[in-house]
């Protein structure tokens, strides 16, 4: 017959708490022993007494001292991280652990509570997709829809003029699923390049020409500013020409006229050969506090998003085009004086 497996428990643990008891009494009175054998030698007080009662308390008051000690420096700063680290894995990700002025975990705390942040960022962004997409639609879909029943009821005549209005919401609608899905792609790092060789001057000279009539009906001088003639690139010239393009339309549409839209491109850096290609406007700028979300899907500055030709992606899209060709982008820009987005491209450049 069994015996009870509580029973046997407590017979394992029997033994061990004996040499652990054992253990401790050996170690407590070997350390009052030397406190003891140390007080008696400096202090000329030889008492038995002391090693019985004294040292012991001795050792317990520094063994406090030591815990204590080693729960503020290292127990305290570990205790809020795993406190945060469980509250995110609950769902609250906005919870941050304390910073303290710990030596050996402060950069820690600080990295932990910037990759939290940055995931509250990114689960904000997430559910904010989904309105923002709703809200893209829907004017297009209830235009398309009002012309239609109006058609249909005979409240007006399907006449060139209607037909063209609806036509133009339905490209709408279809340029806007399609930035969706090129963003949507480039994100995954599964959207299909079509490297070629081609010359970086004629890229520039092609975005010159399709922006040359919209720069001069608003009354804007285009210009580009090329520093070598015979740089070679060697990646997808239709979707470096749509970042660029997008980059160009975005300068133009906050400068006003009387003002400056230019391509610079620079020098190659001669360490790590890096072409830098800059689009800077004499426009309106960009306030500090919209810098960092100007890459966002569906951000624009005009939060009302009266401006329907602008469906908000252009920007995120060119920001993934780039990087999609392993270079960088970024923007400088002061209020009042213009914005200049600075296009890196590593490694494709080679001279002919």
């Amino acid at each position: 017959m069994s015996s009870d497996p509580s029973n046997r428990r407590a017979g394992r643990f029997l033994p061990f708490a004996i040499s652990l008891i054992i253990f401790a009494l050996f170690f407590v009175g070997g350390v009052a022993a030397i406190l003891y054998l140390l007080f008696s030698r400096y202090s000329g007080i030889q008492n038995i007494w002391f090693l019985v009662c004294g040292a012991p308390v001795i050792l317990v008051v520094l063994i406090i001292v030591i815990v204590v000690s080693l729960y503020l420096r290292y127990g305290k700063p570990l205790e809020g991280i795993f406190i945060a680290i469980n509250a995110v894995e609950a769902g609250d990700l906005s919870a941050r652990a304390p910073e303290n002025n710990s030596d050996m975990f402060s950069d820690l705390i600080k990295r932990f509570n910037k990759m939290i942040g940055e995931l509250e960022r990114a689960e904000q962004q997430r559910r904010n997709l989904t309105a923002d997409i709703a809200h893209e639609l829907r004017t297009p879909l209830h235009i398309i829809q009002g012309n239609l029943e109006g058609m249909l009821d005979g409240v007006y005549q399907p006449t060139s003029e209607h037909l063209h209005a609806t036509l133009d919401e339905i490209r709408l609608l279809t340029r806007l699923v399609d930035d969706l899905q090129t963003l949507s792609l480039a994100e995954m790092g599964q959207l299909q390049l079509n490297h070629t060789h081609f010359l970086l001057a004629d890229l520039i000279q092609d975005l010159l020409l399709s922006f040359s009539s919209p720069a001069a009906t608003l009354g804007i001088d285009l210009k580009a500013k090329v520093s070598q003639q015979d740089y070679y690139l060697t990646a997808d010239y239709d979707r470096l020409d749509q970042a660029f393009s997008n980059l160009l339309s975005n300068a133009l549409r906050h400068t006003s006229a009387g003002g400056t839209v230019t391509i610079e491109v620079s020098a190659i850096h001669s360490s790590a050969r890096n072409v830098l290609i800059l689009v800077k406007d004499s426009g309106e700028g960009i306030a500090p506090e919209d810098l960092p979300f100007i890459f966002d899907r569906f951000w624009r500055k005009d939060k009302s998003r009266s401006e329907r030709a602008n469906s908000g992606l252009g920007l995120a899209i060119t920001k993934q085009l780039i990087h999609a060709h392993g270079g960088n982008i970024k923007v400088e820009s002061i209020v009042g004086s213009g914005s200049t987005f600075v296009v890196e491209l590593p490694c494709h450049l080679q001279t002919k």
